[in-house]
């Protein structure tokens, strides 16, 4: 599935990603150390089908990738967190953050979680885009999957990262 968008004049597409792409991700998210928690190659292959690829000019731009967040038993709140956000340098300033995070917000809704989260650096931008910062504590099904196990950081509490939801019963 492609999307296609205009902006300032410039074309740029979305699309799903592919294994023929996997070493173009690696790049763009180990060249931002700061923005960015490392992902291996072997973790980026075997979620490719959680990535979406923003490109310009048929060049990689941004991505955008998902993780379904565990629950025990049945599955009343799911939930799922968008991560790994990032557009190249060069293409920042085109809107494809937000045309990422929107395609992405769209395609989580097809599995009808209860929220998405996020843990960003950037809480206003993700303000703009209907999610709101809740306490770090609301997240710890997140905390112990992920944070847990972050080479950047002591401890999920001492790390900077802003905690947000958008609780989808409300942004119908």
């Amino acid at each position: 599935m492609a999307y296609r968008l205009r902006m300032k004049s410039k074309p740029y597409s979305i699309r799903n990603a592919g294994f023929h792409d996997v070493s173009g991700i690696y790049k763009l998210i180990k060249g931002n150390p700061n923005e960015l928690v490392p992902r291996s190659m072997n973790d980026i292959s075997q979620n490719t089908d959680r990535f979406l690829i923003a490109e310009v000019a048929g060049k990689l731009a941004g991505i955008v990738s998902w993780s379904i967040l565990p629950e025990i038993g049945k599955a009343e709140h799911p939930s799922v967190e968008i991560k790994s956000l990032c557009v190249s340098k060069e293409a920042r300033g085109l809107g494809l953050g937000k045309a990422l995070v929107q395609a992405a917000i769209k395609r989580i809704r097809t599995m009808l979680p209860e929220d998405i989260i996020v843990l960003t650096f950037t809480p206003d931008f993700f303000g703009k885009l209907g999610f709101r910062a809740v306490p770090k504590e609301t997240m710890m099904h997140k905390l112990y999957t992920g944070c847990l196990n972050c080479s950047k950081y002591d401890s999920p509490f001492t790390c900077p990262e802003v905690a947000m939801v958008m609780d989808l019963r409300k942004h119908a």
